[in-house]
């Protein structure tokens, strides 16, 4: 009876009744190709968790586009005690959605005890969220979280960390009713219960999920206008990009994020730009995306692996990083998607990040060369050096070897599977590999701690260890002037680029091809999906 209702509503709310009020222009239509596993933002580790969850719930502050924290559950904050309490002053007119969970199947006011209890179940080990990490060595998470009244939240601090802001920002943080995850238990995946601007509807997986309006949502433009002004959101699965992209030009999609492989060359010039014979049926937008595509390294010369190995000589990861050619590179093999990393491991988008300021090693094959001879590096000398990938980075391993090989340098390519890779990384099982760091909040610190020396691996995948780089961590993350703190992160970096512990290869760029009828659908440096000001023609 269950699957028959749902298939109803799916059928009759989004498609398949054409006299249906809000079937048509009022509802927001995209495919999840990886699929969504939970609704519980306890669990939003991955991007298609995260996207539903941030329609769902909200979180005490958020990013807005210039990657400034603002209010959201919260009206305002203030730090106290040396930077080591922060207090919350929530709104008074939050209230979660409807939902049977409740006396009378009606929502009620959230209130301060809400946020404590949410921001301690994600700590809970019984709950065992993946998103546990970041309170780690920050806070006591059983006493340093407590309710002063109805509407205000001290969050005691270990010792001062200026990043917490935008910990809070992370969909982990969103708040939930416990009556909702006592009710439904481990059900709750599929049972979301939130104050964020769409409630759920219907969701059958692997088919679709639905989500309508929420009518008690706090927020309003400028005119006075209740948001969202969608009426609903349906989340397809898709798992085919070719079925996707074409489901984007019959207009049943109203966006797809980023442009596959399969058909890049299709929509794309060489240049990144929109091909002519798509204007006017696809948008295109471009906007600096917090992902920095890299090479690492493992640097740990007590590991076995790394005890024989010229990777563990700072002149040859130099001279890995001048023979890459990243330039040719972004030209064939992303169409123009990003920019060469050329400035250390901070990306655009970030304050900190300064190409004036810190220029990183470029293409120059001839200095490659110097440096192996400074070495005594002859590569028939020694065995190839492995660059370990998956399958869906071979084309860039291929790439990257090729312009190791044509500067003297032994390497060779070894393709594994994700989850494999992952566990080598984690256990240092892996000399030499390719990775990515996309931000779980706008802080340079959250790209540093990369390479803080006490720090396990994740972060630190290249067991980089030194003491001055780790001095300089622990005084950026006290720093509570904000210029003071980008001047240590700068440091910071250089220390980064001169090590090279990491090859940047590409900072990254959010690509949305969307439906020219959809309006006020920004991108943003977080590739969040933000819908509570779109409209559609």
């Amino acid at each position: 009876m269950r699957n028959a209702v749902v298939c109803l509503i799916l059928f009759w709310l989004l498609g398949g009744c054409s006299d249906d009020p809000i079937s048509g222009n009022k509802i927001f239509r995209y495919n999840e190709f990886n699929g969504i596993t939970t609704l519980d933002p306890a669990f939003a580790r991955s991007q298609s968790v995260m996207w539903a969850v941030h329609q769902l719930y909200s979180t005490l502050v958020e990013v807005n586009d210039s990657l400034q924290i603002k209010p959201l559950l919260a009206t305002h904050w203030e730090f106290k005690n040396n930077n080591t309490e922060l207090i919350f002053h929530l709104r008074e007119d939050i209230w979660f959605h409807d939902d049977p969970c409740f006396p009378n199947s009606k929502g009620r006011r959230m209130l301060a005890e809400d946020v404590v209890y949410s921001l301690r179940r994600i700590a809970d080990p019984k709950v065992a969220s993946p998103g546990a990490w970041i309170f780690n060595g920050k806070l006591d998470t059983l006493n340093g979280i407590t309710s002063l009244d109805e509407h205000t939240v001290s969050i005691r601090l270990l010792k001062p960390f200026q990043p917490i802001l935008g910990t809070l920002t992370m969909p982990y943080c969103s708040i939930v009713p416990h009556e909702a995850v006592e009710t439904y238990g481990p059900d709750f995946r599929r049972h979301p219960v939130g104050t964020g601007p769409f409630q759920m509807l219907a969701w059958e997986e692997g088919q679709a999920l639905v989500m309508k309006r929420n009518p008690t949502y706090f927020e309003s433009d400028q005119q006075g206008k209740r948001l969202p002004y969608l009426q609903g959101i349906r989340v397809s699965f898709l798992d085919s990009r070719a079925t996707e992209f074409l489901e984007l030009q019959s207009g049943r999609l109203d966006f797809i994020n980023d442009v596959d492989p399969s058909f890049k060359d299709e929509v794309l010039s060489r240049t990144g730009k929109l091909k002519s014979k798509w204007e006017g049926k696809l948008v295109m937008q471009k906007h600096p995306y917090l992902n920095l595509e890299y090479l690492g390294i493992l640097t740990d010369s007590l590991n076995p692996i790394i005890q024989n190995s010229p990777l563990r000589q700072k002149a040859f990861r130099l001279a890995i990083n001048y023979a890459i050619n990243k330039k040719r590179m972004m030209l064939y093999l992303r169409n123009s998607i990003g920019t060469a990393a050329n400035s250390g491991f901070i990306p655009p988008g970030l304050p900190a990040f300064d190409s004036a300021k810190l220029k990183g090693p470029e293409y120059n094959p001839e200095k490659a060369k110097q440096l192996l001879i400074s070495i005594g590096y002859e590569a028939s000398a020694n065995s190839p050096i492995t660059l370990v990938t998956v399958p869906a980075y071979s084309n860039l391993a291929s790439y990257v070897v090729s312009d190791l090989q044509q500067c003297g340098i032994n390497a060779k390519i070894e393709i594994v599977q994700k989850s494999l890779l992952l566990q080598k990384m984690a256990k240092s099982d892996v000399a030499f590999f390719r990775g990515s760091w996309i931000a779980d909040y706008p802080d340079a610190e959250n790209y540093l701690s990369v390479f803080y020396g006490k720090n396990p691996a994740p972060p630190n995948y290249t067991r980089f260890k030194n003491k001055t780089y780790d001095a300089l961590y622990e005084r950026a993350i006290s720093e509570p002037d904000q210029m003071k703190r980008i001047t240590l992160y700068r440091q910071m970096d250089s220390l980064v680029v001169a090590e090279s512990p990491v090859i940047p290869l590409w900072y990254d760029l959010v690509i949305r091809l969307v439906n020219p009828r959809v309006k006020g659908f920004s991108p943003n440096s977080l590739n969040m999906l933000e819908l509570r000001m779109v409209k559609k023609d």
